[in-house]
């Protein structure tokens, strides 16, 4: 057991090691699908009074550095930022230059997710100006976290699950910072429209909501009212012009392009035909399937399917891509349910179509709701960096130990009535069917089909599925014999990654706040 000082640690329901303190604040272990119940009242913000606001409804602020000023920035605060920018973000390393600028240290940064950009922050994790983060770190700031250099723990929460730890009073947001594309004097703001369009702002609504202080910031200042307002400017304390919010053309995902490869493109084969012969493409049904290369060539065929066999789906949640847009528009769905837009098509759809609909964490995932919208998806297709023989699936860190994804909004979907997991059986010589997920993202209850170029393995626990495709011509596989053909393929089984138990660097939540698995330090 990992031993930290000061903190306690104890085996979860997953039979995992979790600490009970994380940063200071008690978090739970994870206790099982479905087995924790919250009991707690929301958080409220502070009432505020329009007396203390301008009566034309000009919150323009000269710069950021005044605004977090006005804003009463101290040190230890919370920050918050959202990544509808991805990697053109420019805005979140000018913030933080300014935070420096003006002498502030040991900030917790939370994100709803990082990207390479974001490693210029590095240094500011260095010198004490960012404590900690906690949000999901992709690429060098995982690295950086995994190699035991941050001073306080990483959280990583699913989108649902950071909206969740915002509206249960988890996580306290000082000031929320909001890179905006689009934005009047007054604060409404939108993603659809400016020289930085990235499409919807769902992922800051939380913050907008429940923060201390919002700030706005807009590479687009346009008359009041800026509609349509993805972030009402009631919400808003000041507004901030600059003249740019980051590159427009990293905005965009890196992962919109269809697979070219052979064994990728057999496997997004077999997940149409499963799809078709598991009699879950049929009039009015829903799906999400990500922007992976394997998940666009399955858009393309079952697309082709749906034409052929005269289907029209419901609704599609996106994130949204060319491929979606062109779904909606030749009629084969009546909506796409949208939280992010991974290229130009789906921002521009959004804007134009009155089906494409922005969402948010809120309505699509958040676990301490009335209900949302992911156990109603008749089908989902997700990916995963691991899965091990009980169907266990790991997100975030690669089979040598190191933190280099984000959580995404895959936890939330895994409440779908069937989550396939769409994954090569190797990479890079690297056995991707292992005997024990290096890190536990969702448990193997919740996945129901693991699909490789190798053969497809059904969940034991999915009776009516095997039911179904007992005639099928899908080369369905026990997931031990896949396994033990990759591991002769790859020349044995792959060495597990050497980890220091007694640092952890990070922890894993479930959606409903618990913890489900800890990262670990990777020696050196």
């Amino acid at each position: 057991m990992a031993k930290q000082p000061n903190i306690k640690f104890v085996k979860n329901a997953a039979g995992r090691i979790v600490p009970t303190i994380v940063n200071g604040i008690s978090m739970p272990p994870f206790k099982g699908v479905n087995k924790f119940r919250p009991d707690r009242t929301m958080a409220s913000p502070k009432v505020r009074s329009c007396i203390d606001y301008p009566s034309d409804g000009n919150k323009l602020l000269p710069n950021l550095k005044e605004a977090l000023k006005k804003c009463g920035l101290k040190n230890g605060m919370t920050i918050s930022t959202h990544h509808h920018l991805r990697n053109g973000d420019g805005l979140t390393n000018i913030l933080f230059d300014t935070i420096k600028e003006l002498g502030i240290k040991n900030i917790r940064w939370f994100p709803s997710a990082s990207f390479s950009c974001h490693s210029y922050l590095q240094k500011y994790l260095e010198d004490g100006t960012i404590h900690h983060i906690e949000g999901s770190m992709n690429g060098p700031l995982g690295q950086y976290a995994s190699e035991g250099k941050m001073k306080g723990m990483g959280v990583l929460r699913s989108h649902g699950g950071r909206y969740r730890a915002i509206q249960d009073g988890e996580v306290h947001i000082d000031i929320a910072v909001i890179a905006a594309p689009s934005a009047d004097a007054f604060g409404n703001a939108n993603g659809v429209s400016g020289k930085s369009a990235c499409g919807p702002l769902g992922f800051a609504l939380g913050d907008s909501e429940y923060a201390d202080n919002v700030i706005i910031v807009t590479d687009t200042l346009v008359e009041f009212p800026c509609v349509p307002w993805h972030i009402q400017g009631n919400n808003v304390d000041y507004v901030v012009q600059v003249e740019s919010l980051g590159d427009p053309e990293k905005i965009v995902s890196g992962t919109t392009q269809v697979t070219k490869s052979p064994d990728r493109i057999l496997i997004a084969e077999y997940i149409a035909q499963f799809v078709e012969e598991a009699e879950i493409m049929k009039d009015g049904f829903s799906f999400q399937a990500g922007a992976g290369g394997i998940n666009l060539a399955f858009l393309l065929l079952l697309k082709e399917k749906m034409k052929s066999k005269g289907v029209k789906a419901r609704f599609i949640r996106g994130g949204s891509t060319q491929y979606l847009t062109e779904m909606l528009e030749e009629g084969l769905t009546d909506y796409i349910l949208d939280g992010q837009a991974f290229d130009r098509e789906g921002v521009c759809s959004l804007k134009r179509n009155p089906h494409h609909i922005n969402t948010s964490p809120f309505t699509s995932y958040n676990f301490h709701g009335k209900g949302n919208f992911a156990s109603m998806l008749d089908v989902v297709v997700l990916g995963a960096t691991e899965v091990d023989l009980n169907f266990n699936a790991n997100v975030v860190t690669h089979s040598d130990g190191y933190l280099l994804h984000g959580i995404g909004g895959w936890q939330d979907c895994l409440f779908g009535k069937c989550v396939i997991l769409a994954i090569p059986s190797f990479r890079d010589r690297v056995p991707i069917i292992v005997d024990s997920v290096t890190t536990l993202c969702g448990p193997g209850e919740m996945i129901d089909v693991i699909i490789t170029e190798r053969g497809i393995a059904v969940n034991p626990l999915r009776k009516d599925l095997l039911k179904k495709l007992s005639t099928s011509s899908l080369p369905l596989r026990k997931i031990e014999d896949i396994q033990k053909e990759v591991f002769e393929i790859c020349g044995g089984k792959p060495a597990p990654p050497k980890l220091d138990k007694n640092k952890v660097t990070a922890v894993i939540q479930w959606v409903d706040g618990t913890l489900i698995d800890s990262v670990y330090a990777v020696k050196e």
